[in-house]
């Protein structure tokens, strides 16, 4: 099957049956984002989910957690994966985010992971899902359910998987897509045994084809 072919079917089987596709973190601003972002590294966003009420009511703004202790975030945090080095993070990105951008998340990526916590993945994701960019960010599962699917070609490493994807998806459709790819592998194409016998991309993906 050529490639242009897998793309096609899909992103036309996405397009039709999952038409709507969103983080599930929770979060009602970018700063919010941004914090539970970078909470969610090696943290389910469930976990995060149970954490950031309490964190977003005791550091409403960048201003309020930048004039915090990592010692006092630890607190509100510290049932979440590795909560000593990112209530570290979290204080140095806000003290970073008011002394730099005047308290505000800036839309650039590059400009994104100047902030302490922030990697390449998350800026991707803030500049998709606050700002709507067509910015591939490449966790687990999109790395793992492209190379399984098809989409990307024997790539190693995230970035490599990036670029691949961003060459063959419409540029209006990454936001999306990233979710759709998330999504997918965290509830259908699993780690261990994917769902192949409920799963709608099955035309097209070459994990399944070979199998056959």
């Amino acid at each position: 099957m050529r490639k242009e072919e897998r793309y096609k079917g899909v992103i036309g089987w996405f397009s039709e049956h999952v038409p709507v596709a969103e983080t599930e973190l929770r979060y009602r601003d970018p700063f919010q984002l941004l914090v539970a972002v970078i909470l969610s590294a090696q943290c389910t966003d469930k976990r995060v989910n149970m954490v950031t009420p309490a964190l977003y009511d005791a550091f409403p703004t960048p201003q309020a957690m930048a004039a915090s202790t990592p010692e006092k975030v630890f607190e509100y945090i510290k049932s979440i994966s590795y909560p000593n080095s990112k209530s570290r993070y979290l204080v140095g990105m806000a003290q970073r985010l008011v002394a730099d951008f005047d308290g505000v998340v800036p839309p650039d990526v590059e400009a994104l992971q100047t902030l302490p916590g922030v990697g390449r993945k998350t800026a991707n994701v803030i500049a998709s899902v606050v700002y709507d960019k067509p910015a591939m960010a490449v966790d687990t599962h999109v790395f793992r359910v492209s190379n399984r699917i098809g989409l990307t070609t024997d790539s190693k490493t995230p970035l490599a998987t990036e670029r691949e994807l961003v060459r063959h998806i419409p540029p209006e459709l990454i936001p999306k897509a990233h979710h759709w790819l998330i999504l997918h592998g965290r509830y259908v194409c699993v780690v261990r045994k994917p769902k192949c016998d409920t799963c709608g991309l099955t035309a097209w993906c070459a994990y399944f084809l070979q199998r056959r």
